[in-house]
């Protein structure tokens, strides 16, 4: 009988304590009394928790103030897997999250399971305006995308038509990343991308040319760095034309807590340089440690009897080296940039001290 009595009451309190969590009531008693638990799981019954709504999502799960932590950050977004992702669990993911924010949590997620939504949403809908990115310009394509591009560039280098054919491709796809991460809500007119995109190709493919005619009378390990001085010059011409709307008008700045303070030009120069300048380091170690590599191998008997082994074996180097470079350049630099006060516009500085006045730094999105 007192086994009997002690399961009854053990059921008892079990449903007491479920029906409180899910109406989100608690009895009188409860408040003054201190409640311990000593058992996760009496007789079958499994003693469940709601998640707490205070896990701050707007931020990464890592710590940014560290290189470690945004390495972190950016190995999960840039993760190539993301892009076999389906509609479906896109848009699941984009829905715990937004529900999350409106303090709505769904029965039985956990933190791992809202941090996982979290980065399957930011690998394919931008940062700010919300919108789902297109497939090839979200970061976690860049892996793949890059090493193609970039291993057949490195291999298809000694005639024009091949020069101007695989610049033109990089180039491509470089101004579909580029307007699909630009930095904040600015929209940007058909002609301001064309005008980026046909500068950018035209950089590219002279400065790739114009190397070319001069590495004709050195050593062919030169001449396979070509390819790395076009995109180095293509990303100094394509990046500020892309986001130019940002130079004129600025990108949006907030406080720490994200409140919006107005736009800035002198944050959106910063941002800019920032991103040629990880866009620039990304790009070398897939275009300077492989030529090295395959300047050597293709001495061996092997490639000289298989030669169409060399694109293969340039296209699966570089995606090696991607595989830690695209992360770790990300990484280079806080995605939420700082700016001091006084290193803004006049103007813009006279209304954030009017609005904010304790205010000494601003945010905001540099873009990727």
């Amino acid at each position: 009988m007192a086994r009997t009595f002690r399961t009854k009451e053990v059921d008892a309190g079990v449903v007491i304590y479920q029906n409180s969590l899910d109406s989100g009531e608690m009895p009188e008693d409860w408040k003054i009394v201190n409640i311990t638990s000593l058992f996760k799981k009496i007789r079958g019954y499994k003693m469940t928790e709601k998640l707490s709504l205070a896990i701050n999502i707007k931020e990464p799960r890592w710590d940014q103030g560290t290189f470690i932590g945004r390495a972190k950050h950016f190995f999960t977004v840039t993760d190539p897997r993301n892009i076999l992702l389906s509609n479906t669990q896109l848009e699941n993911a984009r829905k715990t999250i937004h529900d999350y924010r409106q303090g709505i949590v769904a029965s039985g997620l956990t933190e791992d399971d809202l941090w996982k939504a979290k980065y399957i949403y930011d690998s394919a809908f931008h940062p700010d305006t919300g919108e789902k990115m297109i497939l090839i310009g979200r970061m976690s394509a860049q892996v793949p995308m890059n090493m193609t591009i970039t291993g057949c560039m490195m291999t298809f280098y000694k005639t024009t038509p091949a020069v101007v054919f695989w610049q033109w491709i990089n180039q491509s796809f470089n101004a579909i990343v580029n307007y699909t991460n630009r930095s904040g809500d600015a929209p940007i007119t058909v002609s301001q991308l064309g005008t980026a995109y046909v500068s950018a190709t035209t950089g590219a493919v002279a400065t790739a040319l114009g190397l070319n005619s001069l590495t004709k009378r050195v050593t062919p390990l030169i001449g396979r760095f070509v390819p790395f001085a076009a995109v180095a010059a293509a990303n100094c011409i394509n990046i500020p034309l892309m986001r130019q709307r940002e130079l004129k008008h600025g990108i949006p700045i907030t406080d720490e807590n994200g409140n919006r303070l107005g736009e800035s030009t002198k944050a959106a120069q910063q941002a800019i340089v920032q991103v040629i300048i990880s866009r620039i380091l990304m790009a070398a170690p897939g275009m300077a440690i492989p030529p090295f590599i395959m300047n050597t191998l293709e001495r061996k008997a092997f490639l000289k009897r298989f030669p169409w082994m060399s694109a293969p074996i340039q296209v699966g180097l570089v995606g090696i080296c991607l595989v830690f470079a695209t992360p770790l350049c990300c990484a280079l630099f806080p995605q939420k940039s700082s700016m001091s006060v006084s290193r803004l516009e006049h103007d813009i500085q006279g209304k954030v001290r009017e609005a904010s006045p304790g205010v000494e730094y601003v945010y905001f999105n540099k873009g990727l």
